[in-house]
């Protein structure tokens, strides 16, 4: 059984981790490539700011939680002329990411979400996963395979 029962607001908010995260990790040039200046008018509530955060991490994944070590991340939350809040929270000390990333997320939640998703987040999840069948590529070149020979008193 789910712990959180399907709704349109979980849906949502799926949607929206998975746009969010994507924005986070995408190339702050390729972002800014996409989204070039003039950018859309807007408000901002918390300008691009920067400072750091505690990585948790779990050894074998399932094991005890235990403090990794800080990375530096920039953080923006915005406001469009004709509502939506963005918000954005990347790794590393790039304003102008953080900030492209918040617009990004606000728009999302305009009726220009499908322009958006075809014009930005289509290109930045296609070049994503070229980097990571890239990187699993050069991976796989390197992979050594071991077997054990059987012996006669084996059996």
């Amino acid at each position: 059984m789910d712990p959180v029962p399907a709704s349109p607001d979980n849906d949502l908010t799926a949607a929206r981790r998975s746009w969010m995260g994507l924005l986070a990790r995408a190339r702050p040039e390729a972002l800014a490539a996409l989204m070039p200046a003039p950018l859309p008018l807007h408000r901002d509530l918390r300008a691009p700011e920067i400072g750091t955060m505690m990585v948790r991490g779990r050894i074998g994944g399932a094991g005890a939680p235990f403090s990794l070590g800080e990375i530096t991340v920039t953080r923006a939350t915005l406001h469009l002329e004709d509502g939506p809040t963005g918000h954005a929270l990347v790794q590393g000390r790039d304003r102008a990411h953080a900030r492209r990333a918040a617009l990004v997320d606000a728009l999302m939640q305009t009726d220009a979400a499908v322009q958006i998703r075809e014009s930005i987040l289509a290109p930045l999840t296609r070049a994503e996963t070229a980097r990571r069948q890239g990187r699993a590529a050069k991976a796989a070149a390197t992979r050594v395979e071991f077997f054990t020979l059987v012996r006669g008193e084996d059996k």
